[in-house]
This record gives structure tokens, C-alpha cells and sequence, in this order.
């Protein structure tokens, strides 16, 4: 364990879960789940610090979700000023929650900026739009209520293909599982890397599903193997792979030379850094092939191709397939909103 995630681990941390009826089980069970995991991992290093949870509700008691679940609300919506860290569970049928939860979209209205982190999962982002609390910000859902999303909230920036989202003490995630990536990231923050690695090892979250959007929290993706300063270019580079990139770009990041730089990337990740550029860059237009409509141009720039014919190029060249026939063969469902 490193003295930092020591450092990290002293503080306990308080989070309200608030659900509502017909909230998504997966949601706020993946939370719970993940929270409760990081705990025990604490305890089993013998550190100090954990998650203290409590679930909340519009009205107190069972509080029935979309499957045969329930949780049990302790409290109604507490007024209190001193909130830590709130998680807002997102329901399928988002436009009868919000006709129906008013006092909850008011209550995250008064709230929201008073807590330190005060997230919303998947469709959650809904409540807070109806709260006013995302005008002229980015925010993420999933990406099939995307659209209903801009077009009932025009003056929110959507991002229908980011994982999760930061603006201040407001985090916005993605549908269902990605709310394991937000819940991981907070662990992350609070007690270091090496507690949040275990989380999401017990998770299985080095595994990603293909297409759709990502299952694994930027602030872990490839398992942030390596060294500090080898992570650090790689959550660099994560951020960044849409840009034009070159290896003395990536380099001068490192502060090293450019043949040491890629000495010491092959040795902690097993491929060079173009490679492994070039890697994130297929990701990514992976999933903008089968999530979304888009010309090829387009899912090609978005990606940090220089033009869909590099694009094509190296799809032939990892996948034997071009783009276009990636998206035909594999693009099972139509993606428009329902």
C-alpha cells in the first residue's frame, strides 16, 4: 500500500443514496456494492476511513425500483447544509419521475452546490436539469435518452458517448453500469489507486463490453499498470487521444527524451506509444460506429483520425474489416431514442 493511499484512507466519508419508486435496482446497487467493497478493503489493510450510507427518499421506508427490489429510505430528503457526497439514481420511466418527484428536483435545486460531490446516475441527469442545475453545462446519460435529454433541456451540453462527467461539485455517468465507473473514481479520489484497483478487480472492470458506451472509469483505464509518471501520460494521453498527437508531444509530457520515453512506455505497457494511441483511437470509434449514426468523416475526426481513409487503413489493418462493414456487422439494434 502506498503511503499516499494512507494518507488518503484517514478520512471516513458520508454519502446520501437517494432513491424514489421505480428507481433502477442496478444502479444503486452497483454503488452500494462498490462503496461497501472499498470498505472492506480498507479494513482488511488495516487503514482508517470507509463509506457511511445512508439511503433517502422522498418519504421514508420500502421504496420500490424497477425489478422485484426494494431499499429501505432511513430518511426523507434531509435539509441540512453539510451534505458530503449524494447519489441521485436515475429511473427508466424519467419523464413520469419527474412529473411525479417534485419535491426531489427541488430539493437537489437548493442542495446541489452545497454538497461536495453531488452526482447523478444515467437519467438522474434528468432531475437535475429540471432543477436548472445543468443550463450552459456538460452532462452525460445514457446514450439512448441522449437526444430526449437536449431536446427537453436545450440548454444543456450533452455528451451522449462520455462515461461520466465533472462540472464543480455536479458528476453526471452514463447508463446503468457506468455508474460502477463514477462510484470507482470517488473511491479513487478518497482513498488512492490501489483500493479503487482492488474494487475493481473484485467487479471484473478491466473487462469492457463491445460497443455501447465504455464500462471502466477513465481515471483506470487499462488497469493503470506502471509506474506514477507512466499513468499519469497514460490518463494524459486518455484524455487527449482526439487531438493531433505526435510522440515528441507525448514525450515533452513525460519530461523525458523521446527514446527513453518509448523505452520506458514498451517496458510498463507492452506496446509503443503510437500503438497504444492508435488503440484508444479504435475505441473510440468503435463505439461512435455502433452507437450512432454518423458519416464516416465524422466518426473519424471525433476519434483523432487525420481523415476516414487512416481510419479505414487501420481497421483494415487491426480488424480485417473496414469501418463500414464494422458497423454493419455488428451494429445489432437501432439507435435512435425510444
Amino acid at each position: 500500500m502506498t503511503q499516499t493511499a494512507k494518507v488518503l484512507s484517514d478520512r471516513s466519508r458520508s454519502v446520501l443514496l437517494v432513491v424514489y419508486p421505480d428507481f433502477k435496482a442496478l444502479e444503486a446497487v452497483s454503488v452500494l456494492a462498490v462503496l461497501s467493497y472499498a470498505g472492506k478493503h480498507l479494513q482488511g489493510a488495516g487503514l482508517n476511513g470507509g463509506y457511511d450510507v445512508t439511503i433517502a427518499a422522498p418519504a421514508s421506508g420500502p421504496v420500490c425500483s424497477d425489478t422485484l427490489m426494494s431499499l429501505e429510505a432511513s430518511i426523507v430528503l434531509p435539509e441540512e447544509k453539510d451534505l458530503d457526497t449524494v447519489f441521485i439514481v436515475g429511473a427508466q420511466n424519467i419523464e413520469t419521475a419527474l412529473a411525479q418527484e417534485t419535491a426531489l428536483v427541488n430539493w437537489c435545486g437548493r442542495h446541489a452546490f452545497e454538497a461536495e460531490r453531488f452526482a447523478a446516475l444515467c437519467t438522474g441527469s434528468f432531475i437535475l436539469a429540471a432543477a436548472g442545475l445543468l443550463d450552459g453545462r456538460r452532462a452525460a446519460t445514457h446514450w439512448n435518452y441522449a437526444a430526449r435529454l437536449q431536446k427537453l433541456f436545450p440548454e444543456v451540453d450533452v455528451d451522449a458517448d462520455a462515461i461520466f462527467l465533472q462540472d464543480g461539485p455536479l458528476w453526471t455517468s452514463a447508463g446503468v453500469t457506468a455508474a460502477i465507473d463514477l462510484a470507482l473514481a470517488f473511491v479513487e479520489q478518497d482513498f488512492g489507486r490501489d483500493i479503487a484497483l482492488q474494487v475493481a478487480r473484485d467487479m471484473v472492470m478491466y473487462l469492457k463490453r463491445p460497443g455501447g458506451q465504455s464500462q471502466f472509469s477513465t481515471m483506470l483505464t487499462g488497469q493503470m499498470i506502471g509506474s506514477t509518471g507512466m499513468r499519469d501520460i497514460q490518463t494524459w494521453l486518455s484524455l487527449r487521444f482526439d487531438r493531433p498527437m505526435t510522440l515528441d508531444d507525448m514525450a515533452a509530457q513525460a519530461k523525458m527524451s523521446v527514446r527513453s520515453f518509448t523505452r520506458a512506455f514498451a517496458a510498463e505497457f507492452g506496446e509503443t506509444p503510437m500503438v497504444y494511441l492508435e488503440g484508444l483511437r479504435c475505441d473510440r470509434a468503435k463505439t461512435l460506429l455502433l452507437d450512432s449514426d454518423l458519416p464516416m468523416k465524422t466518426v473519424a475526426f471525433r476519434s483523432g483520425f487525420s481523415s476516414d481513409e487512416q481510419m479505414r487503413k487501420v481497421f483494415r489493418r487491426r480488424f480485417s474489416l473496414s469501418p463500414r462493414d464494422y458497423r454493419a456487422r455488428f451494429k445489432t439494434a437501432d439507435m435512435a431514442p425510444g
